[in-house]
């Protein structure tokens, strides 16, 4: 008998522990950023990935949201919040395994000479999850 109850309760555990989901976790990855310049003003093209979003079945599609924010960090370490924000809806036939953020803007002659980070904000709107991925980039010569 007592080994009947022993055995039942590592076979409650083992079942419990294989039907947990692993919950997937909001990652943002390989971030570039690159600074061009355009004589009086920069333009700043940045884009990075991310994974582990929530997608929900629709009628045949795998739907996704995203918001996302870009701050600069300048070369005097002072931080520019909110840039640009926006919200994607991605929309597939298959299940996406990650999806890219594009952000393009353009930095004017107050902007000074130098090194630079970005900085992307994301949120994914169906979970609540945040993530995020910072790229270096260089204004000037």
């Amino acid at each position: 008998m007592k080994y009947a109850a022993l055995f039942l309760f590592f076979l409650a555990l083992l079942f419990s522990a294989c039907s947990k989901k692993n919950e997937a976790k909001l990652e943002a990855f390989s971030p570039e950023a690159f600074a061009y310049n355009m004589g009086d003003s920069s333009e700043v093209d940045a884009t990075t990935r991310v994974k582990g979003f929530v997608q929900i079945q629709e009628n045949g599609m795998y739907k996704a949201a995203l918001s996302y924010q870009v701050d600069i960090v300048t070369p005097a370490k002072d931080t520019v919040k909110s840039l640009m924000t926006r919200v994607v809806d991605r929309s597939s036939k298959e299940k996406m395994s990650d999806t890219p953020l594009e952000a393009q803007f353009d930095l004017d002659s107050t902007y000074k000479n130098g090194n630079y980070t970005l900085i992307y904000r994301i949120k994914d709107v169906n979970s609540g999850q945040t993530a995020v991925s910072k790229a270096a980039f260089n204004v000037g010569d």
